[in-house]
């Protein structure tokens, strides 16, 4: 596993945590371009009232302004969860080349069966999207299972 890409998903675990200390769920993202983090974003969906300002969209949302435009091409978005239907769609209007991943989305947890970021870019014919998974796999399933237990403890008051 590229050290970079070890390097860059800690980054986008210090956004997870930032939204984590906003009672959000612990989804951090960094877009990165020529080496350099040009944005990062965590998921403000609960702290925001905003169902669509995840990690990514999150992370595109800042990138616009700090490159001066919206095309994201040559960029790679690092997410620490596989990434929802609607922010495929982001990363794919977005441009964005590169996809790097830790945890894969798992349907024990959710709600969309089957899906993957992998078969939503096909849909779209953006397979030539590149997806690396398994960066920092541990660490990101950590902080991601620690928040669900607190929430189910917290639910039962």
């Amino acid at each position: 596993m590229s050290a970079d890409h070890e390097r860059f998903m800690e980054i986008a675990l210090e956004e997870a945590r930032k939204g984590e200390a906003k009672g959000n769920g612990p989804v951090g993202s960094v877009i990165v371009k020529d080496g350099v983090v040009i944005a990062g974003g965590y998921n403000k969906a609960i702290s925001d009232l905003d169902v669509t300002s995840h990690a990514e969209t999150d992370a595109l949302r800042n990138a616009g302004p700090a490159l001066g435009h919206t095309d994201f091409s040559g960029c790679t978005l690092y997410t620490t969860a596989e990434p929802c239907m609607m922010c495929a769609g982001a990363i794919v209007f977005a441009g964005i080349d590169t996809l790097v991943l830790a945890t894969s989305y798992n349907p024990n947890y959710g709600s969309y069966g089957d899906y993957t970021v992998d078969k939503a870019f096909e849909m779209v014919e953006r397979g030539s999207i590149k997806v690396i998974r398994g960066v920092l796999v541990d660490e990101c399933e950590a902080i991601s299972w620690n928040y669900k237990v607190r929430m189910k403890r917290e639910a039962k008051g």
